[in-house]
């Protein structure tokens, strides 16, 4: 069995050699049930995600905008908390593993969640279901220590975020301590589509590429297939986030039956990958 760390170099290492950038979707667990995103990452997986992000829900979620906040509200009240979001990370790794490509899975929360766990217990715990990096944007750096020790000697990835707003020398200190690829987030601000992106991202982003020693994926904003083709000639990944979790809000609000909503979900999947070509 591949270790973490492996897995999320090993996709890389065979995108690069396709000269493609990694299509990572986010998702939240438990919106609206934990079958649900059971399917809809198996799917995803077969279906152009490269990397899947795999949101813990919180009731305070001060990175994200109110698309994926409702989506947290949604999945808290259907029942999904620490322990069921690692049995689903079990039970989705588990069908993930005939797969040919072992595809890499990432857990995206909050430093909260992962204190009250227990910074060990969690990092344990998290390998041994499947996960294989780890998301904390309210957990800076310089405060990291304690996790970065747990996370590495389970061989969990953590990657932390930079954002346009950070000094190239505080982003090679961030590099240097993030393992698996480093988040550039592309605006300032919260999560949630945006209509256009700053116009020297693609410029930032070479400067990141330049200086960290590791793959970079861009996130926040990014919600339509020509962002996505323009962002995958400039960083390692693109990941796409509330897009997506607006695509299953309307699905619920619409009524529309699992299997259907899964279907349209993996179709946009699908459809910004194309654009990665």
């Amino acid at each position: 069995m591949k270790t973490p760390q492996n897995r999320i170099q090993d996709t890389f290492n065979r995108l690069e050699q396709k000269n493609e950038a990694a299509m990572i979707p986010f998702v939240t667990a438990g919106d609206p049930s934990t079958d649900f995103t059971e399917e809809l990452v198996a799917a995803m997986a077969q279906n152009g995600a490269d990397i899947i992000e795999i949101g813990m829900p919180f009731s305070d979620p001060l990175a994200d905008g109110p698309v994926i906040q409702a989506a947290s509200l949604r999945a808290i009240e259907a029942g999904m908390n620490t322990h069921n979001y690692l049995n689903l990370i079990g039970n989705i790794r588990k069908r993930l593993d005939g797969s040919a490509v072992q595809i890499p899975l990432v857990f995206m929360g909050y430093y909260n969640m992962v204190y009250q766990y227990g910074l060990k217990q969690f990092a344990e715990d998290a390998v041994s279901a499947g996960l294989d990096g780890a998301i904390i944007p309210d957990l800076p750096v310089e405060e990291a220590d304690e996790w970065i020790d747990a996370a590495r000697e389970s061989n969990l990835c953590t990657i932390f975020l930079v954002a346009p707003t950070t000094p190239l020398e505080r982003l090679e200190r961030i590099a240097k301590r993030s393992r698996g690829f480093l988040y550039y987030v592309s605006v300032t601000g919260i999560t949630g589509a945006r209509q256009e992106l700053p116009a020297e991202l693609s410029q930032k982003l070479a400067m990141a590429r330049k200086i960290a020693n590791l793959p970079v994926a861009v996130g926040f904003g990014i919600s339509r297939p020509e962002q996505v083709a323009m962002l995958s000639k400039a960083a390692d990944g693109v990941i796409v986030g509330s897009a997506i979790v607006r695509l299953i809000e309307q699905g619920i609000a619409e009524g529309r039956p699992s299997s259907d909503l899964v279907k349209q979900v993996v179709e946009f999947v699908r459809c910004l990958k194309k654009q990665d070509i």
